[in-house]
């Protein structure tokens, strides 16, 4: 962590380490993989794309923002990841036969599609 001074104000910037940010790529494209082969049992026939993961800097614990689209209610997709989300880390684990731990992954909805479109039609009007 930085600490920029900007007259009185103090400003945190948070820099990611290198190992970090491999790490966290590495697990989204292992778990885009996963819910590719897998689309029908874990992400209920919709599609799920992976479109960020955020690794914690002990490597301890990972979020996964994922976006769903065509197929049942968000929420009702999202639900059966977390209730598979033992499995999902198991198969990142043995994919990734050279990390020694493997962090425990928690999933949330990513908006920011839903929210950008939001402001487009507000803009629009």
């Amino acid at each position: 962590m930085r600490v920029k001074t900007d007259g009185t104000i103090l400003t945190f910037v948070v820099m990611s380490s290198i190992r970090q940010s491999r790490i966290e790529g590495v697990i989204q494209e292992e778990l885009s993989l996963f819910f590719q082969r897998n689309a029908r049992e874990i992400c209920l026939g919709a599609m799920v794309t992976v479109t960020v993961v955020r690794v914690s800097p002990d490597l301890s614990s990972a979020k996964c923002y994922v976006s769903i689209f065509a197929g049942p209610p968000k929420d009702e997709v999202l639900e059966n990841i977390k209730a598979n989300a033992p499995r999902i880390r198991g198969e990142v684990g043995r994919r990734l036969k050279n990390m020694k731990h493997i962090p425990s992954l928690t999933y949330f909805i990513d908006d920011s599609l839903d929210y950008a479109n939001k402001i487009d039609e507000l803009l629009k009007k």
